[in-house]
């Protein structure tokens, strides 16, 4: 059965274009419900206060480098969205006294304008907001190296291949409208993939690349980034792939209510937990990864039902 177009945009994949039955399925879950959808391979979290979720979310980076050594480094792959745990890391990293000589950090995305990485000064520049929130505020005696620092570029050489020796030791991310994780978005129905989005194991064998964004995505971050100005939004990006994800011993998805809605936290939450992955909403995917945590603050998962405004 040919699969419907997207209510959104018809030229690309996205939610719009599931089974009508798994629409239906994510509406009705409530917030016990989620937390029930919990198995193994892949666990709900629910915090009851800002202040305890972005702690939690701030210690995971805390928990990796206090895993790595000389003959063992170790990092951690953070995104920008959310951002509110980063002062809170480099406060806990001086609080601790400790030593990032033999950690690492992976920067998820970067924007691309012109066919270049967005430059540092630029407002939007990802790698900027890391070293602003985070790391120049570590006391210099316990900063991470500069070579230990991972932001993806125009040309991925250098960043695919610096997974190849320290150890992950999670993937942490943001959940966007499009039901993204870091700029893995639904492909365009193009070519191969016109009436049909490309299989599970083929997106999953995506490398850190550049990409389209999808026309939600652009809006989205104009939203949340630019005060809804869309045209200083670039519409490519360069994002860590699939297959470095699949490198991470364990993906942590935190959401507090502020990127995505009620419907689609609801949404990506029941395909993992049942294992319905699906390109056309790529967080799916991760119910093919082993270890997944999804991380909600209660207040903000609000219901999904008709209230008019």
């Amino acid at each position: 059965m040919t699969r419907p177009l997207s209510k959104i945009a018809p030229d690309w994949w996205d939610y719009t274009t599931l089974d009508k039955e798994i629409l239906t399925d994510a509406a009705r879950l409530t917030a016990d419900d989620m937390l029930s959808l919990s198995r193994e391979g892949f666990k709900v979290v629910f915090y009851d206060t800002l202040a305890e979720f972005y702690l939690a979310e701030a210690l995971e980076y805390i928990e990796a480098w206090r895993q790595a050594t000389s003959d063992n480094p170790v990092g951690i792959c953070g995104p920008i969205g959310p951002t509110e745990q980063l002062p809170l890391v480099a406060r806990l990293v001086n609080a601790m006294d400790l030593s990032l000589k033999n950690a690492h950090f992976w920067g998820m995305d970067e924007w691309i304008i012109d066919g270049a990485e967005a430059p540092i000064d630029h407002p939007l520049s990802f790698a900027k907001a890391d070293m602003e929130m985070c790391f120049n505020h570590i006391r210099g005696e316990l900063a991470i190296p500069d070579a230990n620092l991972h932001f993806p570029k125009a040309d991925v050489t250098e960043y695919v291949e610096s997974w190849t020796g320290p150890r992950c030791a999670v993937m942490q991310g943001g959940q966007g409208d499009i039901k993204h994780w870091a700029f893995n978005d639904p492909p365009k129905r193009q070519g191969d993939y016109k009436d049909n989005p490309p299989s599970p194991e083929e997106y999953l064998k995506l490398n850190t690349r550049i990409v389209d964004l999808h026309p939600v995505t652009i809006m989205q971050n104009a939203r949340t980034s630019g005060g809804g100005q869309l045209d200083l939004v670039p519409s490519q990006a360069v994002t860590v792939g699939p297959v470095q994800t699949l490198k991470a011993e364990k993906v942590s998805i935190w959401q507090a209510g502020t990127h995505d809605n009620p419907f689609g936290m609801r949404l990506t939450t029941l395909m993992i937990a049942k294992k319905i992955p699906d390109a056309s909403t790529p967080m799916s995917l991760l119910a093919l990864h082993p270890n997944v945590q999804f991380n909600f603050y209660r207040d903000g998962i609000g219901e999904v039902n008709v209230e008019m405004h």
